[in-house]
This record gives structure tokens, sequence and C-alpha cells, in this order.
């Protein structure tokens, strides 16, 4: 039987990646005072991102419950006796160990191996993919989680967003709590480093933002993926990824909009790069 391969929607597939990969994606839940989203499900990303910037009350996250894990898994024990689970970074969420809890109220009898990728947003979604190819390829458990650490070791973005004001109210700032205080207005580059978030400059202008998310493309080689991701900016995206195309053919830089759970911590003006391959400094 083939290995089953679950996420969490934090990995940002796009659903038509995830439907040709055969990966299930079990939504985290996004809250808006007494209203409750499930993220990618009960809200479409343009709504969200609306509501975002016009609502008064700042939206929370929280993890899925752990029957929600169980639901999935008891559905795809139907059709295999192994499952592959990768989550988000567990220094950023509980949705791991939630993950593990689900485990424990199955109904039905199969394994299941839940993985911290120590990644987020489309990286974590490159494991994913990465993960889901070889399963679908016949690989079984192990060599599956060996696919799963090469590539967790060979990937690497670099983020910029307007404000640093979301992720510090959302409890997600990590060491780029160094960012803080006056430096709110200024574009922050930041990346995650041992599953945390973590500054890596700041600027005083949006051109020069993505001026540095080109040139970390620039000192990645050997590239096999590339992404650009957003929340509310779809042309700025769109200029980023031409101006990328001489790195990486224009047609396979993947574009995917960040989920809600993301843009809530994010805010609207978030633009992201991610590579798979040889990451630079």
């Amino acid at each position: 039987m083939t290995v089953k391969i679950v996420t969490d929607s934090v990995a940002d597939l796009p659903a038509r990646i995830a439907g040709e990969l055969d990966i299930a994606v079990v939504p985290l839940v996004v809250n808006f005072g007494s209203e409750v989203f499930h993220d990618g499900i009960d809200i479409t990303l343009e709504q969200f991102y609306e509501k975002l910037q016009s609502s008064k009350e700042f939206p929370h996250t929280s993890v899925p419950a752990p029957a929600d894990f169980t639901a999935v898994y008891d559905r795809l024990a139907e059709q295999t006796d192994r499952i592959v689970v990768i989550c988000l970074s567990a220094k950023l969420s509980g949705t791991y160990q939630v993950a593990r809890q689900g485990i424990t109220l199955m109904s039905r009898k199969c394994q299941v191996e839940v993985i911290d990728s120590g990644w987020a947003a489309i990286t974590e979604g490159f494991i994913v993919i990465a993960a889901a190819k070889a399963a679908n390829a016949g690989a079984g458990i192990p060599e599956i989680k060996e696919v799963i650490k090469q590539t967790a070791a060979r990937i690497g973005f670099r983020a910029s967003f307007d404000t640093l004001e979301y992720l510090r109210r959302g409890g997600r700032i990590g060491r780029a709590q160094a960012f803080l205080g006056s430096l709110l207005k200024i574009n922050p580059i930041i990346t995650l480093k041992d599953g945390l978030v973590e500054p890596v400059e700041r600027v005083r202008s949006r051109a020069k933002a993505i001026d540095r998310l080109v040139d970390f493309a620039k000192s990645c080689t050997k590239i096999e993926e590339m992404a650009v991701e957003y929340t509310a900016s779809p042309a700025e995206a769109e200029v980023l990824a031409k101006r990328l195309s001489s790195l990486f053919p224009k047609e396979r830089i993947l574009r995917a909009r960040m989920t809600p759970v993301i843009g809530t911590h994010t805010g609207p003006g978030l633009l992201l790069v991610a590579v798979q391959g040889e990451i630079g400094p």
C-alpha cells in the first residue's frame, strides 16, 4: 500500500498541487472575535485580507483539535496501513503535538509517523511535496523520512513586510524582537532558523527590501525549486517572479498566497522568496 502524506494548512500548498499529489491538508483555525474560520475553507483569501485590513478586532489563530487529525487518519487508514504527517515548526505552533495526540483517538489500525518539519509556509510545502513524490513512487516510511531530512537541509527563504507589529501581537516574534520599538515602520527582512523567526536585516524602503529578496535568491546555487509568496499584493509578486526568471524558469516559479493563519502573524504586506537548493549565506 502507498504511504499517505498529511500536512497542515500552513504549508501553503496550492489546492492543485495537493490534489495532484494526493496530500491531505488539516486546516488550522483563525478567530475574529466570536467568528471562527477554518484556514482556507470557511473564508476566501480575498475576504480574509480585506477583513484583516478593515476590522478593528485583531484575529487570533489556534491549532486544530486532535479529532480533526484523527478524522483524516481514520479516512486514510481505509486506503493504507502507513501515514506520514509533516507539521510546521513545533517551536512556532502546537500543531505537531496535536497531530500526535490525534493518533491515540484512532478507531482504525494504521502506522502513523508525525514529523516536525522545522519550517513553515512554502518551505514546509517544499518538504511535503518531496515526501509525497517519494511516497507516490513507492517509497516506504524510512525512505520518506530520509527525503524529508535531506529536503529540510536544502531549503531557505527570505521574507519582507511593512511592519513587525503583527508578529509581535501574535507572539511569534522570536529573535526578531530586536527589530521592535521605533523600527516597526521599517521594512524588516526575516527568515526561520532552528524553527524560530530570525532577523536578517532591516531596510528603509520597500524597493530595497525586494532587492534583498532577489539578492538572497542570487546567492543560492543548484536551485531545484523556487517560490514567491504574498499576502495582499499579487501584482508585486508577479514583478518579483519576473526578476527571478533570470535565475530559474519563470513558469516553474511556484506562486502561492499565504493562508490566513500565516497572514494573521505577518499582516497584508508580506512578500517571500523560497528556494530549494544550495542555500547561500
